[in-house]
């Protein structure tokens, strides 16, 4: 499960990259690391225009896991089937999440180990197919939950490709790479756009080294 993803790109790189109708983020860089519950930036359908805006990070959870209680979210949603998530697969409720590199964590001894995926060394900018929702509740946790309105947002997975399976067997974001692909995500019928949730080929993509800075923790 990605729980954590970075944005190494300038608001002028981002904005040329997705050409959005308006921009509700007073032109700010993105923020350079993601976490669950907290703000990243997407690029939404919205009132029939495109609009770069920043959303919480983590879709509204069934209530079977809340049970009443503040809503933490859900990063990842891979099983569209299900009733709770069809009903955000309409264009109207899709975006694009922008990112350079993503982190799974690997199963080490006696700690987990963060490691970086990217489309290359370079960190180029690419997109997770992501959906988004506005949603009224109580976000966070039982100590310090946050009630009122959210607007929020979470992407897509898929089977691993080969580069990922070996950190993280189960899953990897569905990554879109090209102006058409974006198209399609953003525009088509569910019917469509469906056949984009697959892992990216594995020569598109690479495990980066291991950073110095990345010791082994606890998640």
């Amino acid at each position: 499960m990605c729980n954590r993803y970075r944005i190494e790109a300038e608001f002028d790189e981002l904005w040329h990259a997705t050409r959005p109708h308006r921009d509700m983020t007073n032109r700010a860089n993105p923020t350079t690391e993601v976490f669950p519950d907290k703000a990243g930036p997407v690029i939404r359908n919205a009132d029939g225009e495109r609009e770069l805006v920043n959303l919480t990070w983590g879709m509204p959870s069934p209530p079977f896991v809340t049970k009443g209680k503040p809503d933490y979210g859900v990063t990842n949603i891979r099983n569209v089937d299900s009733p709770h998530w069809r009903r955000w697969l309409a264009p109207q409720y899709r975006c694009i999440v922008p990112w350079t590199a993503f982190c799974e964590y690997e199963d080490t001894s006696p700690k987990k180990t963060a490691r970086w995926f990217a489309l290359d060394k370079s960190e180029p900018l690419a997109f997770f197919a992501g959906i988004w929702t506005p949603w009224k509740g109580e976000r966070g946790s039982m100590k310090n939950p946050r009630a009122g309105e959210h607007e929020l947002f979470g992407f897509l997975t898929c089977d691993a490709n080969e580069i990922v399976k070996p950190i993280h067997p189960k899953a990897m974001p569905v990554i879109l790479t090209e102006p058409a692909e974006i198209e399609l995500w953003l525009t088509a019928e569910w019917k469509d756009a469906k056949q984009l949730q697959r892992p990216l080929p594995s020569d598109a993509m690479m495990l980066l080294p291991l950073e110095s800075a990345e010791e082994p923790m606890l998640i």
